[in-house]
């Protein structure tokens, strides 16, 4: 099986990369990445079984590029990660935003739909198109999970773009057949994140003994996913997913931000409990929340778990665990990341720049 994955040197499609070749021997993926400060080489060192495994430095708004891929390597899936996915990032420039996750994802559609139609794809080929749950909006305290069929309501520029590819997918679909999967994700975590997110960049700073920013109260509830967890579903829904469907992949827990840095201090506490910034808690400080900053997300993932058989593996804490050591084993590629301007230049204009709301140490 032919698959062009576009973002394969991102968070998501560099873990997904490294499924496919640990578990898929038949599999050989064509991997699009332009390599934007998110997406680094660094993420595909000492991948297995590197011959299955062809990268392509370019912009899946590069039409001719993108053709001569899907032609050239016969393609017999498209599974779409690229994407600008950071919330603070698109409130402070939503161009590339706009650029990327809805232009991109045009020009990816536009070149399938040329392919799949000329060469008479088989009804095999699919357009997998990987989305989030903050297409949704927030929810209330008492309302129910997202479900397939719940309205969408994004309410910041990452949001809304992403909305708007998943419009475009669904619409190639009705209007001109393009048979596409469609899945809604929840919040996720693991390894080789970029550190802006709130476990990495948690994480990080506490190693340095820096400051833990949490937003406002910090009461935000989101259902946080490992990635692993991500990618086994992800496949499943490529080999048995119905054309046309769409998936929600939830962790299924929702613990508040506060509850994440907390979770995350006990165990650093427990990991490296020599470390002169122990108690890890004493570093949490309150800053000021971002505009526009939803207030709950929640999952119902039953449709998958009845017509997949998918269900996450891994707890909260065991998946947290898991990516507490691996950003702690991996330092090279933490001091990779650490030199690139683009962070730092982010951490200053996001955190450095907040005023506190509040210094005090939060208590157990």
């Amino acid at each position: 099986m032919n698959l062009l994955i576009t973002g394969g040197a991102g968070f998501i499609g560099s873990n997904f990369v490294r499924f496919l070749l640990q578990r898929e021997a038949q599999a050989r993926i064509i991997n699009l990445d332009a390599l934007t400060y998110a997406g680094s080489m660094e993420n595909l060192i000492d991948l297995p079984d590197p011959a299955r495994h062809i990268f392509v430095h370019g912009d899946i708004c590069d039409r001719p590029l993108v053709d001569r891929l899907l032609v050239e390597f016969e393609i017999d899936a498209v599974v779409h990660f690229a994407a600008e996915t950071h919330v603070d990032r698109s409130i402070l420039g939503p161009d590339q935003f706009i650029h990327t996750n809805i232009m991109g994802t045009y020009t990816l559609l536009e070149a399938a739909r040329s392919f799949w139609s000329q060469n008479k794809r088989p009804d095999s080929f699919r357009f997998y198109h990987i989305s989030t749950d903050e297409v949704f909006g927030s929810l209330a305290p008492d309302e129910p999970p997202f479900t397939e069929t719940t309205k969408y309501a994004p309410k910041n520029p990452y949001a809304a773009s992403k909305a708007s590819g998943d419009h475009l997918v669904r619409a190639y679909g009705s209007t001109y057949g393009l048979p596409y999967l469609l899945t809604n994700c929840a919040n996720n975590y693991g390894p080789r994140q970029f550190p802006e997110k709130l476990i990495p960049l948690t994480l990080l700073n506490a190693f340095e003994g820096k400051p833990l920013p949490v937003y406002g109260d910090g009461q935000q509830v989101r259902d946080w996913l490992f990635v692993d967890d991500h990618c086994n579903a992800i496949w499943k829904v490529i080999q048995k997913g119905k054309p046309g469907e769409t998936y929600n992949i939830g962790g299924g827990c929702q613990p508040t931000n506060l509850e994440i840095v907390r979770t995350l201090c006990e165990i650093l506490d427990e990991m490296v409990p020599d470390s002169p910034y122990a108690p890890h808690q004493q570093l949490v400080r309150f800053v000021p929340d971002r505009p526009g900053h939803d207030r709950r997300y929640a999952m119902d993932t039953r449709k998958i778990l009845n017509d997949l058989n998918w269900q996450p593996q891994e707890s909260l804490r065991s998946g947290l665990q898991k990516t507490a050591r691996w950003y702690y084993s991996n330092k090279d590629w933490v001091n990779a990341i650490h030199k690139q301007q683009d962070y730092k230049s982010w951490l200053e204009k996001n955190y450095d720049q907040r005023s506190q709301i509040n210094e005090r140490e939060i208590a157990e």
